[in-house]
């Protein structure tokens, strides 16, 4: 978040405005995030993004730290994967499941037992200067809708990332197969 920026110099606390938006520059995920959390108390955080960065993820960690998060999941793009490569362990700490899709959405939904909070933004999960379109609601309609869309891409359309370069790595170390084998001496590598 911008140094000296709160999100309520933009935006209204949550229990007064089912909808809100902001248009400009200021305001960024993860400090609308932890914003959000202090109103609702600890939640089911999703996240939707095409790309992170370390400083979001150092961020969301501290929220988890501080018991604001309860389960979380984290679907980013395949395209990014170089990126994600370099973060990944830092993702698998933060969130406990990370899924990679083709993926340009870029939305955030938390949800207790009494707050379905959905936030639909421009920005991904990094830092820069440009202005950003963010739109904030707490209409549980709206909640479920993008909850539906993200649960069809990650049950459908995308990779667990959890233990995939692991499994990779295992699936390539293994011995090859015999010379009797009808595979021969074949053995994949990648995925």
């Amino acid at each position: 978040m911008s140094k000296g920026k709160s999100p309520s110099e933009f935006l209204r606390p949550l229990a007064t405005h089912q909808l809100q938006s902001h248009l400009g520059r200021g305001l960024h995920t993860l400090g609308l995030l932890g914003w959000i959390l202090q109103q609702t108390g600890p939640a089911d955080v999703y996240v939707s993004t095409f790309s992170t960065s370390d400083a979001f993820l150092r961020g969301f960690f501290n929220l988890k730290k501080k018991d604001l998060v309860l389960k979380s999941v984290l679907l980013a793009d395949l395209k990014a994967s170089k990126k994600t490569y370099k973060l990944y362990k830092e993702m698998q700490q933060c969130f406990d499941t990370v899924y990679l899709a083709q993926n340009h959405s870029k939305v955030v939904l938390v949800q207790n037992d009494r707050w379905t909070v959905t936030v639909i933004s421009s920005q991904n999960q990094t830092y820069g200067d440009r202005a950003e379109c963010t739109l904030v609601t707490t209409s549980q309609e709206i909640f479920y809708e993008q909850y539906c869309g993200l649960r069809d891409i990650v049950d459908h359309d995308s990779l667990q990332l959890n233990g995939l370069f692991q499994r990779l790595a295992d699936q390539n170390t293994r011995p090859l197969q015999s010379a009797d084998s009808p595979a021969g001496d074949f053995r994949t590598v990648g995925y």
